[in-house]
């Protein structure tokens, strides 16, 4: 997906919000918003958003040596998502199409992302996950199931740390012997790494595995080799989150996007309202 005029705001509030996050050093913020805003006037506009995204937080890291700099939020995220699993377990279970089930609740959990809201309470996803079942969506409940039904080998890219736990629910409907989970190779923003799948109990389940890349999407360039002959060898990839649908949108892939739309630029690609939770497939 091509990064729209739409974008710019974006990049600039992700930036003074990584900024100040890293750093309380007033010039360092200053640096790096400075460079952002030069970057901006240079941007290949035919590139996915994703790209400037991971560029500045790689930048900052460059600048503060911090790594991490969003783990205690999201070991945080990853405890609400915790608390609430198992009610949403016994919903899932008492469901008439627990699949079906499992896989809204996995995408209503997309409201966790620092990249888009910058914030969110436990309230916010309690209402969230509460409406999942009959708020907005697009996509074919039918297409949706023939697909997981039919496929051996299903790699599931996850998204966001706490969001993850909410994956967990749909892994576990589709067989985790037929699953690999990947995640990010590097942490950026609140995107799950090996720690989150971990802590959600998810890697002792089901094959997980890091993509080798720091963007806060899937673009296979920047990833590595092991895990792009992952993907080519998937029969069906599930791609979670606003950042992989930007980077694989269009791809020659089987690949089904489960998201919800929180973005203007976003919501206009997919063809849907904002705020909508969709199931997309690029074979549909």
């Amino acid at each position: 997906m091509q990064t729209s005029f739409d974008c710019l705001p974006c990049f600039i509030r992700q930036a003074v919000d990584a900024a100040r996050a890293f750093s309380a050093d007033e010039a360092l913020r200053e640096k790096i918003v400075r460079e952002v805003l030069g970057w901006a006037s240079e941007m290949d506009f035919s590139r996915p958003p994703a790209l400037i995204g991971g560029r500045i937080h790689r930048r900052l890291r460059e600048l503060t040596g911090r790594t991490d700099p969003y783990r205690e939020e999201k070991d945080l995220q990853n405890q609400m998502a915790l608390r609430l699993l198992p009610r949403l377990e016994e919903e899932v279970a008492a469901s008439a199409d627990p699949v079906w089930t499992a896989a809204r609740l996995a995408i209503a959990g997309n409201l966790i992302d620092l990249g888009v809201s910058g914030k969110f309470s436990e309230e916010d996803l309690l209402r969230d996950l509460h409406d999942a079942l009959d708020g907005p969506f697009a996509g074919p409940r039918e297409a949706f199931l023939k697909e997981v039904e039919g496929a051996e080998r299903i790699l599931y890219l996850a998204d966001n740390a706490g969001e993850i736990v909410f994956d967990g629910l749909l892994i576990d409907r589709l067989s985790p012997e037929r699953v690999t989970l990947a995640v990010r190779g590097t942490p950026v923003l609140n995107d799950a790494t090996l720690t989150d799948a971990e802590a959600a109990g998810l890697a002792g389940r089901v094959e997980t595995v890091e993509n080798g890349s720091d963007l806060p999407g899937t673009l296979l360039e920047e990833c590595s080799e092991e895990f792009r002959r992952r993907f080519a060898r998937a029969d069906l990839i599930l791609a979670k989150g606003q950042g992989n649908f930007e980077t694989l949108f269009g791809r020659d892939a089987n690949v089904v996007f489960l998201f919800k739309a929180k973005c203007s630029v976003v919501a206009r690609r997919a063809g849907v309202p904002l705020g909508t939770s969709v199931v997309t497939g690029t074979h549909w």
